[in-house]
């Protein structure tokens, strides 16, 4: 028959037996998630090099660019606008005495 010490003993190795099984199945699936995050930035990083590559071969203006761009449009025509009301003043004194 069994002692009590015996019991005793084989529950506690199989307790753990059970823990380190469990520890390794955490070190694993541990070791499994880094290795995925690690794909994951190596697909995300391929994605932009070729996203960059795709969108050069477009010709495509960085958004940069555009609004530097658009800011000097945007002063041009402001200048346009007080030209010609400055052209427009000067005819009309010009004009004004003749008529």
């Amino acid at each position: 028959m069994n002692s009590p010490d015996i019991d005793e003993d084989t529950s506690a190795m199989s307790t753990t037996g059970t823990n380190r099984i469990f520890d390794e199945f955490a070190k694993l699936m541990t070791d499994a998630a880094g290795a995925a995050q690690g794909v994951r930035k190596e697909v995300e990083q391929a994605f932009h090099a070729q996203a960059d590559r795709w969108l050069n071969s477009l010709d495509v203006v960085k958004r940069e660019e555009f609004e530097a761009v658009r800011e000097m449009a945007i002063k041009a025509r402001d200048e346009n606008d007080a030209l010609k009301a400055r052209i427009e003043a000067l005819e009309a004194k010009l004009t004004g005495p003749a008529s």
